[in-house]
């Protein structure tokens, strides 16, 4: 059953399976000291500059919960947007077991600026607060938008002002690289942010993401905080062949703009439908739109997709690397035969 609910959804790209057939060859040694991962700096390095350091791990939530527990302090808390994943999709987990307070900030497009960092970037030396000490945002955010490089260059030298570091949650940061059209560093490294979570699941991986150091100084004891965390892996080269097959040519790019162009592809097709309302800019690979609960409802038993505010009738399609020109002119078929029913 094809659907829009996630790119989680989709399958491992085939490049990335041949990969793991590959790696699946004879021996390595276990924990990260293998050839695969030794190399994976280098493809990085490539990506981000001299200075990364990167940190395979499981999953989005892991790299989130290590790269935020290991720029701060058991008295830290990190200002985000209150759409952040961090903020409501990780079951606490950043709270829970990196021990840290979330101080979140309502925006009205998923991103923020640094005014509204300023509404929870106050209290330093009041021993009643939790002490700001990290802004997270999110490349591209929960609602589908994308940052401008000035706009993180200006987060950034905002946070440092402020003795703040600057973490980037990169779960989509292949699209929005694919949207902006500019190379990963142009708004990361190059801008100033210390440290980000490298999403590589919702790209084509089987499972796999990384801590990726930007600036060493804004962190100290990665390794160990992952291995406490649940994040080492043993055999670590299946992630990082991973990894590898992704970044060193232009997979991860290719990926994502086919992402990117079905879900421009999507909204054109529903647009015209009338009933139906596109709420947000298309900017990545999502589509919001605003439709009547029941058609909602009967348009979910042939396809899937989620709610995204079930109170307005906002839901969400998501298109992936392999959702095809198909799949997307037979959704928009069904939903104009639904909303004429």
């Amino acid at each position: 059953m094809r659907g829009f609910a996630s790119d989680n959804y989709a399958g491992i790209h085939p490049e990335v399976l041949a990969a793991l057939a590959v790696a699946n060859d004879g021996h390595q040694v276990s924990y990260g000291d293998d050839v695969y991962t030794e190399h994976l700096q280098e493809v990085f390095r490539g990506h981000f500059g001299e200075r990364t350091e990167a940190y395979p791990v499981f999953n989005g939530t892991g790299a989130n919960v290590v790269g935020l527990q290991a720029m701060t302090r058991r008295w830290s808390a990190v200002i985000c947007a209150a759409t952040a994943h961090i903020n409501v999709d990780e079951g606490g987990a950043p709270e829970k077991v990196a021990g840290l307070k979330l101080l979140s900030v309502p925006t009205p497009d998923g991103k923020l600026t640094t005014d509204l960092i300023d509404q929870q970037a106050w209290g330093w030396g009041d021993e009643h607060r939790a002490q700001p000490h990290i802004v997270s945002i999110t490349q591209s955010t929960e609602l589908g938008t994308l940052y401008t490089p000035a706009e993180i260059a200006a987060i950034c030298a905002h946070a440092h002002e402020r003795d703040m570091l600057v973490h980037l949650d990169g779960s989509r940061i292949a699209n929005a690289a694919a949207s902006l059209d500019l190379p990963l560093r142009a708004f990361t490294t190059d801008v100033g942010v210390d440290v980000l979570s490298f999403g590589g699941t919702k790209n084509g991986l089987m499972v796999g993401e990384a801590v990726v150091v930007l600036n060493p100084g804004a962190v100290t004891g990665v390794k160990y905080l992952r291995k406490g965390a649940m994040q080492l892996a043993s055999k670590m080269r299946f992630v990082s062949a991973q990894l590898i097959a992704l970044l060193e040519g232009d997979l991860w790019l290719r990926n994502a703009r086919h992402a990117n162009a079905m879900a421009a592809r999507l909204a054109d097709a529903v647009r015209p439908v009338p009933g139906v309302t596109i709420t947000r800019p298309v900017q990545a690979n999502a589509v919001f739109a605003i439709l009547p609960a029941e058609v909602a409802d009967r348009l979910r038993k042939r396809f899937r997709f989620y709610d995204w505010d079930a109170h307005t009738g906002e839901v969400r399609w998501m298109c992936a690397f392999d959702t095809t020109p198909g799949d997307v002119d037979a959704f928009a078929a069904a939903l104009a035969e639904e909303m004429s029913g």
